[in-house]
């Protein structure tokens, strides 16, 4: 992707869940590096709003759309919404995401479903239509998946939100081998801990956070999130792709070395 896909515009992101978190972080970062963003949010208007306000605080333009990605196909449609009114799309950040903490054996069929349509389904389809999009501009691309350490690892009471994750790491992968010819690279971002409003943490310090069991001994912030997915956004990633960067404190290197140190079987409670 070049840094100016055209004469006369900003390369355009659009961020999937950009009313918070992560994806609140994300735009922020892309704008203050001179992209245009547009974002969905889901429940959180407001928020979106706010994160529209920052975005233009940078000097770029925004827009917002609601997008429900437990019905897929519509969803989709936000994409191509979004990329008619700020005039392209350059960048995809598949972010929005949700989860569960229920015990295999007692999960339904439903929530499974919701699960697997708005962590795997839903960026599936996103993608295709940002791709297309990109190839008929001519240019290349960038979409970058955020996944979960549990991409890599599992958790117990996560079954949909892991088997989804870990989907969603591998289409990564079969994204980056298809679209690379036409310029567009795909990488995967799989966060460890992080304090969002996902994990009841939305204004937390981190710092004043200690998690023994990851080695750096804290939560991360979305900011540091957010740059790793700018990097992979912009131009000095182009030759990075099919790639999943975990952005996690050392946790997922933490397998066997937290395994020796249990003294309970706590593990086994979501």
């Amino acid at each position: 992707m070049n840094d100016t896909p055209g004469p006369t515009r900003a390369p355009v992101a659009l961020i999937t869940g950009g009313d918070s978190g992560i994806g609140r972080a994300t735009a922020v970062r892309l704008a203050a590096a001179g992209m245009d963003v547009g974002i969905t949010w889901h429940s959180d208007e407001r928020g979106a709003e706010e994160t529209a306000a920052e975005v233009r605080s940078h000097g770029r333009r925004a827009a917002h759309a609601h997008q429900d990605l437990t019905d897929p196909s519509r969803a989709a449609d936000v994409i191509d919404a979004l990329a008619e009114e700020l005039g392209a799309v350059d960048v995809l950040v598949n972010n929005a995401g949700t989860g569960t903490s229920t015990p295999f054996l007692d999960i339904d069929h439903e929530t499974v479903q919701q699960v697997l349509d708005v962590d795997l389904v839903g960026p599936f389809l996103c993608s295709q239509r940002a791709a297309r999009r990109m190839i008929e501009q001519g240019g290349g691309g960038r979409i970058v998946n955020v996944t979960s350490v549990h991409e890599h690892q599992p958790r117990v009471g996560a079954a949909p939100y892991c088997a989804a994750k870990a989907g969603l790491g591998l289409l990564t992968q079969v994204m980056a081998l298809e679209l690379a010819e036409h310029g567009i690279t795909v990488n995967a971002v799989a966060p460890g801990e992080i304090a969002t409003p996902m994990t009841g943490q939305e204004d937390t310090d981190v710092t004043q956070e200690r998690r023994p069991g990851i080695p750096l001994g804290r939560p991360g912030d979305a900011r540091e999130v957010a740059a790793v997915i700018a990097f992979l956004a912009g131009p000095d990633a182009s030759y990075t792709t099919a790639a999943s960067w975990a952005v996690d404190g050392g946790m997922l290197r933490m397998g066997p070395q937290a395994g020796s140190h249990l003294h309970s079987d706590d593990w086994r409670k979501p």
